[in-house]
């Protein structure tokens, strides 16, 4: 089997509306994990299991809503409650192993709201096209995890 290798480093930051408490659940809890993490309307994420503390695993699916193509792994490395997050993923499909990455994602107050920092270290074995689907792929998870952390702050305000 061929490999088309290679490597990128991305660095996503957003500010969430919202306490960091609340948007540290939103990473901890996979039902509330999986409303933001699909990045469009035609795509899903699907848990089949998750585990989320040091050494845990989460296993999912994910693609298109009618066939979820990609199967992955994320391996918990170091979660610090309120703080930050460190895991591992892998995604394959058809049996083929197609990237792996190291994600740090670290939150930080501001003020009433939380700066969200993700670094993605992502290794492709199936060349440039896994790296520009990592890229927009979380690029647009981070964008509807602001949205749902906007949602019950809209709902908050007097009419």
């Amino acid at each position: 089997m061929d490999y088309e290798i290679r490597h990128r480093t991305f660095v996503f930051e957003r500010l969430c509306a919202a306490p960091v408490k609340q948007v540290f659940a939103a990473f901890a809890d996979p039902a509330l994990r999986v409303r933001w993490s699909a990045p469009s309307d035609g795509a899903v994420f699907v848990y089949d299991q998750a585990d989320f503390r040091e050494g845990g695993e989460d296993h999912f699916r994910c693609g298109s809503k009618e066939k979820p193509q990609y199967t992955g792994r994320t391996t918990y490395i170091a979660i610090i409650p309120d703080q930050s997050v460190v895991s591992s993923e892998t995604v394959e499909a058809g049996g083929r192993k197609l990237m792996s990455s190291l994600i740090t994602t670290e939150l930080e107050a501001n003020g009433n709201a939380t700066k969200v920092t993700m670094t993605v270290q992502v290794t492709s074995l199936f060349g440039d096209g896994m790296i520009t689907g990592t890229e927009i792929g979380n690029n647009a998870a981070l964008d509807n995890l602001v949205e749902q952390m906007r949602a019950p702050m809209e709902r908050r305000k007097p009419s």
